[in-house]
């Protein structure tokens, strides 16, 4: 589904880029691999980007990874850790973003409630690692494919 915000998103990122790189010298994001009894991985669909990811976001200034990987869990998706999360891996983002690394999360234990971002996703899902959605994106793929074992760890996001 395209929106307006994912029509602009071409034109934005640049001015986002630019507004992070001088805000801070490196960047540093995080995303969370929810994994429910079943063994599905929660994703997510932006409003503003295309296809599935997994869900995450930016590191605050004074934030840990594990405090922000929670909070965006939390926001996106409606998952409250009820358990900790476990750093699985860590990535440079160097191709699409000079300076930016993203660290992988898995969380086990949680529980379901509503989002506290509004504005951001458009939908979430459920989807076993093996049978992913046509559109999840490439970087979705590879973590999945490295967690579920089916690849090498890749340092490159």
């Amino acid at each position: 589904m395209t929106t307006w915000r994912t029509r602009i998103e071409p034109f934005t990122r640049p001015l986002f880029f630019a507004w992070s790189r001088l805000s801070r010298g490196m960047t540093l994001g995080v995303r969370g691999v929810a994994v429910d009894a079943e063994g599905r991985v929660l994703l997510v669909k932006h409003t503003y980007l295309h296809g599935w990811w997994l869900p995450g976001g930016g590191v605050d200034r004074g934030e840990t990874t594990h405090a922000a990987v929670i909070r965006e869990l939390r926001e996106e998706a409606g998952v409250i850790a009820t358990g900790e999360p476990r750093l699985l891996s860590a990535h440079s983002n160097e191709a699409f973003f000079p300076g930016d690394h993203v660290l992988v999360f898995r969380l086990d234990a949680f529980e379901m409630a509503e989002r506290t971002s509004h504005g951001e996703i458009a939908e979430i899902g459920w989807f076993h690692p093996h049978a992913l959605p046509a559109d999840a994106t490439r970087a979705t793929r590879d973590r999945l494919a490295e967690i579920f074992g089916d690849a090498a760890p890749d340092p490159n996001w």
